[in-house]
């Protein structure tokens, strides 16, 4: 029976989909061969509403890329959701969610695409809300609102492209185009992908989006929501560099990458401080990005995608295991109890740091190297490498809490990590996680490039990593840490440990003090000095000359008689008027 649930249906079926369509992309990448398909809906003023789909290498790879760690995800969540009531809504919504994202990979068209990123973002509301409590319903409501900004801007470049006759970007990359109209799409396409890849000022989402069950995590942070803005963004990259909004987006993408790996150093919810290194892995990409490489932060978006998956199951597994408690303060000497959990935790954890010879290194020392090459500031080139320090620092970090010392949790309770489903999805992405930098860094750069720096700079990548490590270390150090937590650095290490109090800006500036101005607002003029002058002045006015005047007749029979003779007597001379 367990054969056949629907988690294994599902496994199945994506896998063997997963590895035809890689087979078909890395075909196409070979021959250099696109498929572009159109298909007319209807025409609309003289443009046509067309489905359009493009099967190049590019979308091909990704797509294999996100159904291949969608599959062992949905093969992991057998395990990891095995007291959910009902399964089968589960595993549907992230099958409409893996749905929503194949839309937009392979949409060259922005009607198909916002089918994609509707989906996208409706979607992954019903996922964070998932476990139905209060802080799931804010984290929720926080991470659809902001996705909506995107949705608008998408919208609004829709309707402005009807001034071209077609929605199909790819028609517009060329020079003569470089109209008033097609910056300002772009300028909307940037803040689409903004929202979605959780840029300043919009990074308050991603941490919140932690409320989702582990397994959704692992999907949504390494390979669909948060980098279906970066994808977008390497479509449009010719734009990019026509409309010179390459500095805006480098500033944004480094200022980004900085926050987040620094505010992943003062925390201590095992899931965030994952969520953080995502966060900062996307300012990565963006940046390098705006810097004119759309390839390389390409290359980098696969890799990361296969650590960060891999880094999100055993975060997972580790939760599971322990009771729920996603606290590093609780761990400790892991190793001892979840040896593969351990070991792939590990794996990935260096991948991210840049460790030689595993998948983040090929992308990641490609990248610093050519931010070495380029012509950047001092400012861009610091938040670079300290950023890459800082990430080497949380990594360390999170290694000395949960790996070393004695384990912290509850010393009478044993676990360990013997589940088949979580252990067979993890053994699986370990290995990709291993050779897959190496594999992809094969396929998409056939030509090795030779890039030839000063021994200074080529050895300060691993130096800066070194160093990044031992102050990962220093932190975790109970004397030094004491000192950052006590009442003299709290100001600082709250406004670093809440990534610059960006969500307390996205949630109370944007909601709370908004509300409370209108209800005083609506308290003073609608309830207030509106109903005194209009209508409830008005009714106590007449209410009380009519119970006057009532008054008068009820206390003066001869008053009451004058009025109705009077009365009477111009109902009279009306009638002999007329």
């Amino acid at each position: 029976m367990k054969l056949f649930s629907i988690c294994s249906l599902s496994f199945f079926s994506l896998f063997l989909l997963s590895t035809m369509i890689f087979i078909l992309g890395i075909y196409y990448l070979m021959i250099d061969y696109s498929v572009f398909i159109e298909w007319e809906l209807f025409n609309l003023n003289g443009s046509m509403v067309v489905m359009t789909l493009i099967l190049d290498w590019m979308s091909l790879i990704f797509m294999s890329f996100v159904m291949y760690i969608s599959s062992l995800v949905i093969y992991y969540s057998d395990d990891y959701m095995k007291g959910e009531s009902n399964m089968s809504r589960f595993v549907i919504i992230v099958l409409m969610f893996i749905l929503s994202m194949g839309f937009l990979i392979i949409s060259p068209n922005l009607i198909s695409i916002l089918l994609g990123w509707d989906g996208l973002g409706l979607v992954s509301y019903c996922l964070v809300i998932y476990y139905q409590n209060e802080k799931s319903y804010s984290a929720g409501m926080l991470t659809a609102l902001s996705n909506r900004i995107g949705d608008v801007a998408i919208l609004i470049s829709i309707a402005w492209m009807l001034n071209f006759g077609g929605w199909n970007y790819i028609y517009y990359y060329d020079f003569i185009f470089c109209s008033f109209e097609m910056k300002f799409i772009t300028m909307l396409i940037i803040l689409a992908a903004m929202t979605s890849s959780a840029q300043i000022p919009f990074s308050s989402w991603l941490p919140a989006a932690m409320a989702a069950p582990t397994p959704v995590s692992a999907l949504v942070h390494s390979s669909t929501l948060v980098t279906a803005g970066v994808y977008l963004l390497i479509r449009f990259s010719p734009m990019l560099n026509i409309y010179n909004y390459g500095w805006f987006l480098l500033l944004i993408g480094c200022m980004t990458m900085f926050m987040a790996a620094l505010g992943a150093n003062f925390e201590f919810d095992l899931k965030k401080i994952i969520a953080l290194s995502t966060l900062s892995q996307l300012g990565l990409m963006m940046s390098i990005l705006a810097m004119g490489y759309p390839k390389l932060a390409f290359f980098h978006l696969l890799c990361h995608a296969l650590f960060k998956a891999l880094l999100f199951m055993c975060a997972g597994s580790m939760i599971h295991n322990l009771k729920d408690s996603q606290d590093i303060r609780f761990m400790g000497s892991l190793v001892n109890f979840m040896p593969l959990t351990s070991i792939c935790f590990n794996v990935s954890s260096l991948s991210l740091c840049g460790m030689p010879f595993l998948a983040g290194f090929y992308s990641k020392d490609l990248i610093l190297e050519m931010v070495c090459m380029s012509w950047v500031n001092f400012l861009i080139f610091f938040l670079y490498f300290f950023s890459t320090g800082l990430t080497a620092s949380y990594s360390f970090r999170l290694f000395y809490y949960s790996m070393s010392g004695d384990n912290n949790f509850y010393s009478s309770f044993s676990f360990d990590d013997r589940g088949f489903y979580i252990s067979f999805g993890m053994i699986l992405l370990l290995f990709v996680a291993v050779f897959g930098g190496s594999l992809l860094s094969w396929l998409i750069f056939p030509i090795p490039y030779m890039i030839v720096l000063p021994y200074y700079l080529k050895y300060l990548i691993i130096t800066v990593v070194i160093f990044g490590s031992y102050f990962g270390y220093l932190i975790s150090k109970s004397n030094f840490s004491q000192e950052l937590i006590s009442m003299n650095m709290l100001f600082y290490t709250s406004f670093i440990g809440s990534m610059w109090f960006m969500p307390f800006i996205s949630t109370k500036f944007i909601n709370y003090l908004p509300l409370k101005f209108s209800y005083y607002s609506s308290k003073s003029f609608d309830y207030g000095w509106g109903e005194v002058l209009g209508g409830q002045g008005l009714y106590n006015l007449f209410m009380y000359m009519l119970s006057y005047i009532q008054y008068w007749y009820d206390s003066n029979f001869k008053i009451y008689l004058l009025t109705f003779i009077f009365w009477m007597f111009i109902l009279f001379m009306l009638f002999f008027i007329k």
